[in-house]
């Protein structure tokens, strides 16, 4: 858990979850890969694995242009979907993920899950986990805001619903610390998504560590 006077101020922590408490990223790589070539669309998979942890109204211009997205970016997103769906018994926690998370409930943050992620992946992924929404201050996804990562909206809702002041963000990719900059928040950065300290670093987290299960160990001071 977080060390308490590394942060007096924060009352709040705001998770990811794709990536930073499940290791899930290349499992939606793989599902977009299946509804790319569907279509007939063969966009190298490193494109596809940078682009996860955007959202999916961002992503497939992101990965195929804006003419892609304008004539198939719905049946992409519902193709997506529909592959996903299958590979969601594979979901595993990643290292220390369950104990990061009940360190800091006890620790007495409010804990509220910040994901782009479709609200029936984010309750696959909270029950892989072994919590419920009620065991957290606020569980968001997609369906909860207009514009997804790297905007804030997401955080912004998961911060107003969760009651909280100040917030810690913990994430992932360079979408999740753009997006907290933008709240503003101080991202802790995991590379358990597959994004190099370095890229992590740059886009201006605050600290990186392998996975959350270190955060439960050292806190998250730089």
């Amino acid at each position: 858990m977080p060390d308490a006077d590394a942060g007096a101020s924060v009352d709040t922590v705001l998770l990811d979850v794709d990536g930073t408490l499940i290791d899930s990223t290349y499992l939606h790589a793989l599902a977009w890969m299946r509804a790319f070539t569907a279509h007939d669309l063969t966009p190298q998979w490193w494109k596809v694995h940078r682009a996860i942890g955007m959202g999916g109204d961002r992503l497939v211009g992101e990965i195929c242009g804006d003419e892609v997205e304008e004539s198939l970016g719905d049946t992409l997103r519902d193709d997506w979907e529909g592959h996903y769906r299958e590979l969601v018994p594979d979901l595993r926690p990643l290292p220390g993920a369950v104990d990061f998370v009940r360190g800091l409930l006890d620790a007495g943050y409010r804990v509220a899950l910040a994901s782009s992620g479709k609200a029936e992946f984010t309750d696959a992924a909270l029950k892989v986990l072994g919590f419920g929404h009620d065991d957290l201050a606020a569980v968001t996804s997609s369906d909860d805001a207009d514009d997804s990562k790297p905007a804030p909206d997401i955080l912004e809702v998961a911060l107003t619903q969760a009651g909280g002041g100040r917030a810690v963000v913990v994430g992932d990719t360079v979408w999740d610390v753009a997006s907290a900059h933008r709240l503003p928040a101080e991202c802790v950065a995991v590379r358990s998504g597959g994004f190099a300290e370095a890229e992590l670093r740059d886009a201006g987290a605050v600290l990186v560590v392998d996975h959350v299960g270190e955060l439960s160990r050292r806190g998250w001071r730089p």
